[in-house]
């Protein structure tokens, strides 16, 4: 994080706009400090990714970048709620940052209009704070673990299917797991829900606690689901939280020195 931006005084708006959140002795005014210099990675803006961007930046998160190559499609609109009708055929990072920006245009958003692989996967993770994974492919949430795990990026992680969810979060310590080892296979390991279908307000459940799960790592405060996987069962409505321990024979992280 930027030091001066973290140290600088906050103006007028900023107490007003954040006063809620800034009564809370967890957040306070070094913590609404901590987030105005913020930089957050966020793959997908699709249903989960929707409402984690909206929290993010409505909570002040100083800097966002938006990846996501697709474009809005009219079966989009039940769950992906930063998107109105009119944004059909629009790039989804491009309509979403208008949403963004219209929400809070005190917080600079970046968009990537592309699937990040390789290199330029690296350096944007290597550039964030933290990343959020709303990506609805294995393949791609095994390459953004794989860049977490070469930089050391702190990755929470969530996927939505039918009434079903998990939020899991990655430190990226020493002794702290990774996705491959939660999944070493690396296949398609889940149908999708262009397959199966989804419960729109599930997805939008998802995206909230990674959103919240993010803000607390940010700030360094409270109890994170580090090191453990929380599936939801909404059609039951249970939660359960189990730990995730580190492979030592994982072949992302074991082979990072990780």
């Amino acid at each position: 994080m930027d030091e001066e931006a973290k140290n600088s005084e906050l103006s007028d708006q900023e107490l007003l706009r954040y006063s809620r959140q800034i009564m809370l002795p967890q957040i306070d005014i070094g913590g609404q400090q901590k987030l105005l210099a913020s930089r957050v990675l966020l793959f997908g803006v699709g249903g989960i990714g929707s409402p984690a961007a909206m929290y993010l930046v409505s909570s002040g998160v100083g800097s966002l970048t938006l990846v996501d190559p697709d474009r809005v499609d009219a079966s989009n609109l039940q769950r992906q709620i930063i998107y109105c009708s009119d944004n059909v055929g629009d790039e989804k990072v491009e309509a979403a940052n208008q949403a963004l920006t219209s929400l809070n245009a005190q917080t600079t958003v970046r968009t990537i209009n592309a699937a990040l692989t390789g290199t330029r996967l690296r350096q944007e993770v290597a550039k964030a704070d933290l990343v959020l994974d709303a990506t609805d492919n294995f393949a791609a949430r095994f390459s953004i673990n794989e860049a977490c795990v070469n930089t050391r990026t702190p990755l929470v992680v969530g996927a939505a299917i039918r009434f079903e969810g998990q939020v899991m979060v990655f430190p990226m310590r020493d002794t702290s797991a990774c996705y491959g080892c939660l999944y070493p296979d690396q296949g398609e390991l889940e149908e999708s829900c262009a397959q199966t279908g989804i419960l729109g307000s599930v997805a939008g459940l998802i995206g909230c606690i990674q959103a919240t799960e993010a803000i607390k790592l940010l700030l360094d405060t409270g109890g994170t689901l580090a090191d453990r996987i929380l599936l939801v069962d909404a059609l039951n409505m249970e939660w359960h939280s189990v730990k995730i321990n580190k492979d030592p024979q994982c072949s992302t992280c074991a082979t990072q020195g990780h």
